[in-house]
């Protein structure tokens, strides 16, 4: 009987020593292995790191400039040539493709027979509450211990981390100085500046020599801690809405889904930071702290131009309080919005002014004018991949219909807000805006579409139509594929993707999962037509 009475706790405490054990094993090979590790050494010493001034790590000695195929110049050089100096002794990927795809068929199929079971069998999960803390606690530390163990084994994107690693270094050594070269059209960085923040951090992390070794963990680090920021937060607001077992599997689908780990863990890129801050944004919108919220959404934009996109959703909830004469509310969100970007921007202007920050975000708008760049959307559906978007497309340039289909489909995601009638809509109409503008517009990247994932789950949450489960298992596995081809073609030295079956079948998903997005958020807002 007592042995009965700790089983599960037993199986708990296994199962977090085995991934305690993998993870520390892990850091310990890598620490052990990192044969290459001088290298980066002379980067993070400022051995060959660009200062300001410097166009991104186009100058650092050893990796050769070069184009990709279709002539273009890729800036830093060749992927190639940035593997070569930043592989520190681990894998640099390519022979974890396989079992990342294994891994994402198994968790896809999971899900699905999951939807299938719950929603249509009936059945339903029933765990005592005294485990409820324990569960979920192992449910993040296991999140949190795989995704440490996972980025010891893969590099990751060579040009995007070693860019990061001399962005690191610039803004340790020369933080108020680094956008200076804005005045002569040349920076370290095309990022705006909140994240130069967090690689201050890092920089000088691993400016101390025993953490040295680490940098490639170290440079995912943030990105990592945000996936499991971002699954908690899924927890305790479903907790609100939902029963326990549904919260604790949300959160589950979030932290395990392969179209996030691979982003953050595997290629190493920020986008799981940025959604952090989106995800707060609106969580905060919709709990009505409008103040707070209009700081994170000034903070996504700070990060990531992208978070223009969001924009939208801040200004319906700021109209609404206006009809409502609640002036005072949009005066503190104004307010609150101006003193963010002072505080973040105030510290890189002592030395240039200000009209640098304006020049960063005019200089990366227009750093990429293509149709699409490797986002597999309507214009990659019709192969229009790294065509110039100022091209006639039917009447209009391509890059005008990208503009006409923005307004478009911002307008139509005002009138659903105005017909929800409530604040429950602003993460269902985040979603439509990103999925929307990542799918008509032009100048999509593959990681673009990252927050759509999170937003559904939210979108979920807050209306509890099943339909948006399966809305959000389709953009997921339409981000985790896009993500994953360009990723594992970039390590074989292939920039731009080619029109080909994947592209093709991921475009047209894109597409017709934003059809149905947008007819099941008209059903629920217009004719108050809800599945559950």
């Amino acid at each position: 009987m007592a042995l009965k009475k700790y089983r599960f706790k037993a199986i708990i405490l296994i199962l977090l020593f085995a991934f305690g054990l993998m993870s520390g094993y892990s850091l310990w090979n890598y620490h052990g292995s990192t044969v290459s590790q001088s290298q980066i050494t002379q980067q993070i010493r400022g051995k060959g790191v660009n200062q300001p001034g410097a166009q991104n790590s186009a100058n650092t000695p050893g990796i050769s400039s070069g184009t990709d195929e279709r002539g273009q110049a890729i800036a830093g050089g060749s992927p190639q040539g940035k593997m070569r100096n930043f592989n520190n002794g681990i894998s640099s990927g390519n022979q974890l493709t396989f079992p990342i795809l294994a891994y994402a068929l198994i968790f896809f199929t999971t899900v699905l027979i999951a939807y299938y079971v719950f929603a249509y069998k009936k059945i339903k999960l029933s765990i005592p509450s005294d485990k409820h803390k324990l569960l979920i606690f192992t449910i993040l530390c296991i999140g949190l211990l795989w995704r440490i163990s996972l980025a010891t084994w893969v590099t990751g994107h060579p040009y995007d981390l070693s860019t990061f690693l001399n962005w690191a270094n610039t803004a340790a050594n020369r933080f108020s100085q680094f956008y200076t070269g804005l005045s002569t059209g040349r920076s370290a960085s095309d990022y705006p500046p909140l994240y130069i923040y967090v690689l201050y951090l890092i920089g000088k992390a691993i400016s101390i020599s025993w953490l040295s070794p680490y940098a490639v963990l170290l440079l995912k680090l943030p990105s990592i801690l945000a996936d499991i920021l971002t699954g908690y937060l899924i927890y305790k607001l479903a907790e609100k809405h939902l029963t326990w077992e549904k919260s604790a599997l949300l959160s589950a689908f979030y932290l395990f889904n392969p179209a996030i780990f691979i982003n953050s863990t595997v290629w190493g890129q920020v986008d799981s930071f940025f959604t952090l801050i989106i995800v707060t944004a609106v969580i905060l919108l919709t709990e009505q702290k409008i103040g707070l919220a209009a700081v994170f959404f000034t903070a996504a934009i700070l990060m990531k131009p992208q978070g223009i996109i969001f924009i939208p959703v801040l200004g319906f909830e700021l109209i609404r309080q206006l009809k409502q004469k609640n002036w005072k509310i949009v005066f503190k969100a104004i307010l609150a919005a101006m003193l963010t970007t002072v505080i973040l921007v105030l510290p890189f202007s002592i030395n240039g002014g200000v009209s640098w920050i304006l020049k960063l975000y005019t200089g990366t708008l227009g750093e990429y004018p293509y149709a699409s760049v490797n986002g597999f959307n309507l214009y990659s559906l019709f192969g229009l991949n790294f065509v110039k978007d100022t091209a006639k497309g039917f009447i209009f340039s391509y890059h005008q219909w990208g503009l006409i289909f923005i307004v478009l489909i911002s307008a139509f995601a005002w009138f659903l807000y105005i017909k929800g009638k409530d604040a429950s809509y602003v993460a269902a109409t985040a979603w439509l805006l990103i999925a929307g503008v990542f799918v008509l517009s032009t100048r999509m990247h593959e990681r673009y579409l990252f927050p759509a994932v999170a937003l559904g789950v939210l979108a979920f949450i807050y209306l509890k139509d099943k339909r948006f489960l399966l809305l959000t298992t389709g953009f997921s596995l339409t981000v985790y594929a896009n993500t994953h081809y360009v990723l594992f073609e970039t390590l074989k030295g292939i920039n731009t993707v080619p029109f080909n079956s994947v592209l093709f079948l991921t475009s047209l998903l894109n597409v017709l999962v934003l059809g149905y997005l947008i007819k099941v958020i008209y059903d629920i807002a217009v004719k108050g037509r809800t599945i559950r």
